[in-house]
């Protein structure tokens, strides 16, 4: 190792703990949501669809990979954490498949809950689902870049807190829109304890950070704009339509 590399390595280390505790804060969070929706009675394991079963244990599988990557990270063992990142790409592609399919399973279904028009839930499975998947394909480009592959992996995270805000959260009170903007001011809050973290570190925020919160911004408007759309909203009756026919 070149004394560029080492020192970038000792760079990277100085403050990892930082990004994995928040990794480990974003992962609980994720859990809790979903833990305490099934204690409180509102699923049924037996009657849930074996699509959805997998679709739960791929996402658990990516929490356990986004705190584990950081573990090692902060351990120094960066053989394992690159090939583990590596081997991670078929279960983003899993948890992308599963979520859209879960996603028009349940417009199929009419499993869609009360708050949310067809459209809307059809635009945010598919758009966050497909966001997520494109955010670690990049931090995974940018892998040689430290500072830039870490938070996007972090931003990548978040996105995946939403449907965990929805069952914390008193969406039926709240609304499509309202409840929809508040998982994402929450979302951009957790970035911005990132942001705090940067200026506090850098002196500055660094540019993942400011393009992981716009991404947070962004992906709720894009979801809202593809919602009040008539050809989407016709695609997702006709999913429902052709569905109940068949």
């Amino acid at each position: 190792m070149d004394f560029a590399a080492a020192q970038s390595s000792a760079s990277y280390l100085s403050d990892q703990r930082f990004f994995t505790r928040l990794a480990q804060g974003v992962a609980a969070l994720i859990v809790f949501g979903f833990l305490q929706w099934a204690l409180r009675g509102f699923v049924d394991p037996l009657r849930t669809p074996i699509w959805i079963h997998a679709h739960g244990i791929a996402m658990l599988g990516w929490l356990g990979t986004i705190v584990t990557q950081n573990s090692l990270a902060g351990k120094g063992n960066l053989a394992l954490h690159r090939k583990l990142g590596w081997a991670s790409l078929g279960l983003v592609l899993a948890i992308l498949l599963l979520s859209t399919f879960a996603g028009r399973m349940a417009l199929a279904m009419h499993r869609v809950p009360p708050f949310f028009t067809d459209a809307y839930f059809l635009a945010l499975t598919h758009v966050e689902a497909t966001v997520f998947a494109l955010t670690v394909v990049a931090a995974i480009t940018m892998r040689k870049q430290t500072q830039w592959h870490r938070r996007l992996m972090i931003a990548a995270t978040v996105l995946l807190m939403e449907p965990a805000l929805g069952r914390l959260l008193p969406m039926p009170l709240l609304g499509q829109i309202v409840g929809g903007w508040t998982i994402t001011a929450i979302q951009v809050g957790v970035l911005a304890i990132m942001a705090r973290h940067d200026a506090k570190v850098l002196g500055r925020v660094h540019p993942a950070t400011l393009i992981g919160m716009g991404l947070m911004v962004a992906v709720h408007g894009v979801i809202q704009v593809l919602a009040g759309m008539p050809v989407v909203a016709g695609y997702a009756e006709a999913i429902a339509r052709n569905f109940g026919a068949a």
